[in-house]
């Protein structure tokens, strides 16, 4: 069953140097139990995409279209009171920054118990005592003692657990993460892959995980959507997209990864692969392919003036199609 559609969403931002195209035409769906990665540099327009669903970009500067279907309700078009009562039980999400994300002058206890007992007929000892059990499921080493800190005693890492606590009090049906173990180290990052696991397991959540980390991409994801100057120029099964990358920006990022099996050449590693450039700026993106300018390939002289299709490509070897935005199949010398 689908908990979520995303369909041609756009967002559009006025700044001082002009309109800026943030995200262009996004289109995807998350299913019950189902983890969609979605990939791409900073500036790609990850974040901007769910912000733009729980309708937390500025009102007065973004312009936000398309339709984003929540079981059947949409996002875009829901009055300010029905989508706050979505936020917590509808959908969770775990802020990239956790120092701007808490409050520095409220406990720790009082933000979680707020949102707990926003939600439900919850007496405030009940709230406190769930309270303290997400932080223990989380992680943090005394949870009892963590409720009556505040955000600044806390290391990174442990701030970081306590977003995660915060968006998973009120078991989402849609859970959101943008960057959600980037602060922690490997051991509580697998701690915490498994309890998204287990809320999938008994609650059918669906998660949609924003990460630069290609490693837990391949071990949490069921599909992956790779994004890069607001739009997404592929997308599939997480077998179909990292093992046979289509898209020249794909294989860019898949060979920045080192590959500690890779036999020494000369008694030399050799070196990672780069993308050259920068990516474009959103007021000023190219007319063509918007990976274009970058590309390593160019084997197509239609990508600069024209914007590919995503089209679904030869190969695949699931039941969901694998699609990219590129006319360059092979890979090619730049002429």
């Amino acid at each position: 069953m689908t908990l979520l559609e995303v369909e041609d969403l756009r967002v559009r931002l006025r700044t001082p140097r002009g309109p800026a195209a943030v995200v262009n035409g996004l289109s995807y769906s998350v299913g019950e139990g189902e983890t969609v990665a979605v990939v791409g540099e900073s500036g790609s327009g990850k974040s901007v995409s769910v912000l733009a669903l729980l309708g937390l970009l500025p009102a007065r500067s973004a312009t936000v279209t398309g339709r984003a279907l929540l079981h059947g309700e949409d996002l875009l078009t829901m009055p300010p009171e029905r989508l706050r009562q979505v936020r917590g039980p509808g959908i969770g999400m775990v802020f990239q920054d956790p120092m701007t994300s808490l409050n520095p002058v409220l406990t720790i206890g009082r933000q979680l118990v707020e949102g707990i007992r926003a939600h439900g007929e919850v007496s405030k000892a009940d709230a406190r005592r769930r309270a303290a059990e997400l932080l223990g499921e989380v992680g943090l080493p005394d949870p009892r003692g963590t409720l009556d800190r505040y955000p600044h005693e806390l290391s990174g890492g442990m701030r970081q657990r306590v977003v995660i606590a915060i968006a998973l009090s009120n078991s989402p049906s849609l859970l959101i993460a943008d960057e959600a173990t980037t602060a922690l180290d490997v051991t509580v990052q697998a701690q915490i892959i498994d309890l998204v696991e287990r809320l999938q397991a008994d609650h059918g959540t669906g998660v949609v995980w924003i990460t630069h980390d290609l490693g837990v991409v391949a071990g949490i994801a069921d599909r992956v959507l790779v994004m890069y100057g607001g739009r997404c120029v592929e997308d599939g099964t997480v077998d179909d997209v990292l093992e046979h990358p289509a898209h020249p920006y794909t294989r860019g990022l898949l060979g920045a990864l080192p590959d500690l099996a890779a036999p020494a050449v000369d008694g030399e590693v050799p070196d990672l692969t780069t993308v050259p450039g920068v990516p474009p700026a959103p007021t000023d993106l190219p007319p063509g392919c918007v990976f274009w300018p970058r590309c390593p390939v160019r084997s197509d002289p239609r990508c600069e003036t024209q914007q590919p299709p995503l089209a679904v490509v030869a190969a695949s070897t699931g039941v969901l199609p694998h699609r990219a935005a590129t006319w360059c199949a092979e890979e090619a010398p730049r002429g």
